[in-house]
């Protein structure tokens, strides 16, 4: 069963649990910000059903709740940032924010973090460049639940992408993607809602295909985007890769098998070579390459090019990456964001902890 809260009410309750465990008010403000993007836009995986998981991790002494950013290397168009172990739904922004500083400067900018954590969805993040007629990049390497093609042993996290590009009439172009078949939180949902996993999703922990939302818990492993090799499973594997090279090596944060995980009762690694989960954010000045206004206007022609293109019988339209979520939010502000029971109990609890109601 379900409940609709308005977003209101959840923003309120999400900003006084993080005032709760220290987080100044700005923070906390934009933290609450940041991980309801995800229920509005029905990334239900990545929102509020989370929260508790970051309580948790503070109560667990991973998560500093004032933490003093630290930019370890530098030079016009790049920085490195050392988060102190922020939440990563603030360090984020941050690092974003800094590389569109740096992009107006100098054309683009990039910026790599390490000693962060979990940053919600990464479509968020990229989208604050394309309010600043720049192309904006965003990715994070996540704890080790994906085994590689032909492997059988989890190495890579679900290490999403995501790209935003402005357009001018129309609703722009926004890509938001695990580059897992699916991400682990959609496989949680499917556990609160006691079904099975589609095929494709999951390996046992003998390698098999695996129908159970639930083996990753006795040893199985998430798959990459493709499923297979014949499906193209070795793609999904090089672009979870690229991700956790970018963010997790270059940055000097923890990668591989080494990322922190990120529920808190699961041990942490042991001999990690890095600092904390990593993250990699870029911002492309549209002007740096071309007139801005030239360059929507083309964009215009491609979005509308593509969402008349002829559909398949059966089906209505065909859709640009960032519609679905587009018109999820839309909804969702109006008629307010559905709750499962279990997570709704699960707020409930955290609630009553901290002396807040729901």
């Amino acid at each position: 069963m379900q409940s609709h809260f308005a977003y209101a009410q959840l923003f309120d309750f999400t900003v006084a649990v993080f005032l709760a465990i220290g987080c100044p008010e700005t923070d906390a403000r934009l933290a609450a910000q940041v991980l309801l993007s995800a229920d509005l836009r029905g990334i239900d995986s990545h929102g509020i059903a989370r929260l508790s998981g970051y309580v948790r991790l503070y109560e667990a002494g991973r998560i500093n709740p004032r933490p003093a950013f630290e930019i370890l290397h530098e030079t016009p168009s790049t920085a490195t940032l050392d988060a102190d172990a922020a939440l990563g739904l603030v360090s984020a922004p941050f690092a974003m924010e800094l590389a569109i500083k740096k992009a107006k400067a100098c054309g683009s900018g990039w910026v790599t973090v390490q000693n962060s954590n979990h940053f919600g969805i990464a479509g968020y993040h990229a989208m604050l460049a394309q309010q600043q007629d720049m192309i904006g990049i965003a990715m994070t390497n996540a704890s080790a639940l994906v085994a590689p093609t032909f492997a059988n042993e989890r190495l890579l996290g679900t290490n999403p992408i995501a790209v935003a590009v402005p357009a001018g009439n129309e609703a722009p172009f926004v890509a938001d993607l695990a580059t897992t078949t699916a991400a682990n939180g959609k496989l949680e949902i499917l556990q609160r809602k006691g079904t099975d996993a589609p095929a494709g999703w999951i390996q046992d922990k003998e390698g098999n295909p695996t129908n159970n939302a639930h083996a990753l818990k006795s040893g199985g492993a998430l798959l990459p985007l493709g499923s297979d090799v014949e499906h193209g499973s070795h793609k999904g594997y090089a672009l979870g890769s690229i991700v956790d090279i970018l963010s997790g090596v270059l940055s000097g944060a923890n990668y591989g098998p080494w990322v922190p995980p990120f529920p808190a009762y699961v041990p942490m690694p042991a001999q990690q070579p890095g600092k904390g989960i990593g993250h990699f954010f870029g911002a492309m000045r549209i002007d740096a390459f071309q007139p801005a206004a030239q360059f929507k206007s083309q964009m215009d022609q491609w979005l509308m090019r593509f969402r008349n293109a002829t559909p398949v019988a059966g089906k209505e339209k065909v859709l640009v990456p960032g519609d679905p979520e587009r018109s999820m939010e839309a909804e969702r502000m109006q008629n307010g964001i559905p709750l499962l029971t279990v997570v709704l109990e699960d707020l409930s609890t955290l609630g009553e902890k901290f002396g807040i109601k729901l």
